[in-house]
């Protein structure tokens, strides 16, 4: 069966939305979320999606521009990685402040002081770890960097992304050239490479394929890469993630280490690890002011412990669900001596709630979701003074200050820029009881 093309529209936009996309109205009536948009522009938007009630599209051309639009550093994909490549970087600030807004206002909440978004003015340049896809170019008959484009299935081939850390591009692209060099080597058995650099500009690479049995790297191919460590990695091919199902090959120093607000932590390229450590850093040191260094901090959702480790006092409890994370996390903890003063626990938040005591400041830092109900119910229960709460995902977060409110109210908010060019938002809120 033939997939039928959908048709192109025309359109005005007019505002942001929480997902990134930009609001628009199709002469029908129909909503429209378009990429590739800003508000007040009048576009013809490349529709993706059908559905009942709204549809869903790129834009391909603009008739009328706004003037917060610029050009996009990287004009073929952008949409794939950062799609807020488009618009002013000072009117990107402002849209973040008015989303927190608006997610907060959805739950008749008034934040008490004015919407800020702290960044370091870094728009670029700034992620210290990309995962790069595959794809075959039959015209060329060769292999190239790739990502997904957004909206689809299909990629787009790419020399890199203008987000990286220079020493990622540069390492992809060299491993890329390694394999068009090998003689029947094709897109289709490669999954991914992931590297990740530390703020020292050391290199790590992890090749991932979909064969047992392919060929390790050469002494000379691997010393020819600017990495300081490789491993090359089985992946399962019957999930499309790109997950470690056997270690075919390690060389090199295939662990990094970084420092956040002095504290070294160790940890692999697939681990967890701030992806903008400077700002990430700021947002600490704004939530250690409001630690209490005299009583027990608990942290939950606590990744690798970056959070209670470095802000987190001399007794400090972290609760993570991800096994690999709380390795990490023990490792670190050995590391800094710190056994007697910070505890690791695997399990879910949810299931740790023994946990949380009133004599405790609570830090949180959930995924996109939010808080499980049951830690909600647990917090309101337990009463403790003061809880932290930074998000990925201000939506659910009000939703939770809004569970909270009865006996919480909002102490001080703070918004950080963690990934520029792109709608993702960290929003930090702090929570004291009621008196």
């Amino acid at each position: 069966m033939i997939k039928k093309t959908l048709p192109i529209v025309e359109a005005t936009l007019d505002k942001i939305v929480g997902g990134g996309q930009t609001l628009g109205q199709l002469d029908y009536g129909k909503k429209l979320f378009a990429w590739g948009g800003l508000p007040g522009e009048k576009v013809q938007v490349q529709l993706t999606k059908k559905k009942s009630n709204l549809v869903e599209g790129i834009v391909t051309d603009v008739d009328t521009t706004s003037s917060d639009r610029v050009d996009p550093r990287d004009p073929e994909s952008y949409l794939s990685t950062s799609p807020w490549q488009i618009v002013r970087f000072e009117a990107e600030q402002h849209y973040k402040s008015a989303l927190i807004e608006e997610a907060f206002e959805l739950h008749d909440i008034v934040l008490p002081q004015p919407i800020t978004v702290y960044s370091d003015g870094k728009e670029y340049e700034y992620r210290n770890k990309i995962e790069f896809s595959f794809w075959w170019d039959k015209e060329l008959d060769q292999l190239d960097l790739a990502f997904f484009r957004r909206g689809t299935h299909g990629k787009i081939p790419v020399q890199g992304t203008s987000l990286a850390l220079p020493a990622i591009n540069t390492a992809a692209t060299a491993i890329r050239d390694i394999l068009r060099l090998r003689e029947g080597i094709q897109a289709f058995q490669l999954k991914t490479i992931i590297i990740r650099c530390d703020q020292q500009g050391n290199v790590a690479a992890q090749l991932y394929v979909k064969d047992e049995m392919f060929d390790a790297f050469t002494e000379a191919e691997l010393m020819s890469l600017p990495v300081a460590g490789f491993e090359l990695i089985y992946s399962n091919p019957k999930s499309p993630a790109s997950v470690i199902t056997k270690r075919l090959q390690a060389w090199g120093e295939t662990t990094l280490t970084d420092t956040i607000l002095d504290v070294p932590f160790t940890y692999a390229v697939e681990g967890f690890f701030q992806i903008n450590v400077p700002v990430y850093e700021q947002a600490l040191l704004d939530m250690k002011e409001w630690v209490d260094s005299k009583k027990p901090t608990v942290d939950l959702y606590s990744g690798v412990g970056s959070i209670g480790l470095t802000i987190g006092g001399d007794n400090v409890t972290m609760v993570e669900i991800n096994e690999h994370a709380v390795r990490e996390m023990e490792r670190n903890i050995t590391a800094m001596d710190r056994a007697k003063t910070a505890k690791a626990i695997l399990a879910p938040s949810e299931t740790a709630l023994e946990h949380i005591t009133s004599d405790s400041t609570i830090i949180l830092d959930p995924p996109r979701a939010g808080l499980h109900e049951d830690v909600v119910n647990k917090l309101l229960e337990s009463a403790p003074e003061r809880i932290i709460y930074l998000s990925c995902n201000p939506v659910t977060q009000a939703r939770d200050v809004m569970r909270l409110a009865d006996k919480y109210g909002i102490r001080h908010h703070q918004g950080y820029n963690f990934f520029p060019r792109t709608p993702h938002i960290e929003h930090l809120v702090v929570l004291d009881l009621k008196k």
